[in-house]
């Protein structure tokens, strides 16, 4: 007579073992907030900015009539951080006017970090002329203050994509972080498993993007953050002084239309010039406390201190 056959189903997850997993993950979540309350306010705060990026404009009526009636109104139920110059809601450019800030600032960070990975580290691990011709380049692309660069660059061509725009801020950002990868590569370069590699002749692309960067990711990611709050200000630089299209939707637009229309003259339009400036600040704050918040995560000795 044939023996019945026992399956183990020790791999299907019971609700008792989700229920386990769920515990377990909510207990990670509740220490780390216990013992990085800052990360985690950071962390919540960058959360609401890219949700209101995302749905924001979505939400909120494109419609925002033009009404003279109402123009540099005060704060009312209709309109809680009153009008503009043209008696438009200022609560409905703010809210749709931080996608723009943040798909630029997070193009121009992939760029920025991009450039400086690549080039800072092939630079480290080839040698040579190519590493005298970064250098070179970098400090010449330091030489100019970033400001002036920028205005010539925005001057000459036309910022009408986003892509431009974080295009014109990556030329500017990268020549520091490329000397910083260069130096960290340098030191990574003598390591065994590197010398391994090239001893194996496993190719340059191998052994930087297989061994050397994977090795570099917190700090590739921390630098990323500081890229993105940069890129930020540059861009808030640029509309303010007008050397952008002036279209749209944008914090740095509403800043530069407070400023040239007069909103600094009247009493009641305290809110339009002090609302983008606060949803700027309270950005970068966030991305300040995450990559604090990062640090003491990849950095032992911070966590332990």
């Amino acid at each position: 007579m044939a023996q019945p056959v026992t399956v183990k189903l020790d791999n299907v997850p019971a609700p008792a073992a989700r229920q386990q997993v769920a515990h377990r993950h909510r207990g990670l979540v509740r220490t780390f907030i216990a013992r990085n309350p800052v990360g985690a306010i950071g962390f919540a705060l960058l959360l609401f900015f890219v949700l209101l990026a995302i749905f924001g404009p979505i939400i909120v009526s494109a419609d925002n009539p033009t009404n003279v009636q109402a123009i540099y109104a005060p704060p009312s139920r209709e309109h809680p951080l009153g009008t503009d110059y043209m008696g438009k809601d200022v609560l409905e450019q703010v809210i749709r006017g931080g996608r723009s800030i943040m798909v630029v600032g997070v193009l121009a960070a992939l760029l920025t970090t991009f450039i400086g990975v690549v080039l800072g580290a092939l630079s480290a691990i080839i040698g040579g002329r190519f590493d005298t011709a970064m250098l070179v380049l970098s400090d010449i692309v330091l030489t100019v203050p970033a400001i002036i660069l920028l205005s010539v660059l925005a001057a000459y061509v036309s910022l009408r994509s986003p892509i431009l725009l974080a295009l014109i801020i990556a030329a500017t950002a990268w020549p520091t972080l490329l000397r910083a990868v260069r130096a960290q590569v340098l030191s990574l370069k003598e390591r065994e498993y590197v010398e391994a590699a090239r001893m194996l002749d496993l190719g340059t692309p191998r052994i930087l993007f297989r061994e050397v960067i994977p090795n570099m990711m917190s700090y590739i990611l921390i630098n990323f953050i500081f890229a993105m709050t940069a890129a930020i200000y540059a861009q808030i630089f640029l509309y303010f002084l007008g050397l952008v299209p002036l279209t749209g939707d944008n914090w740095g637009l509403i800043i530069q239309q407070a400023y040239t229309k007069g909103a600094l003259f009247f009493k009641d339009s305290l809110l339009y010039i002090l609302s983008p400036i606060v949803m700027i600040c309270l950005l970068q704050l966030s991305l300040v406390m995450v990559s604090r918040s990062l640090e003491d995560i990849f950095n032992p000795r911070l966590r332990e201190g």
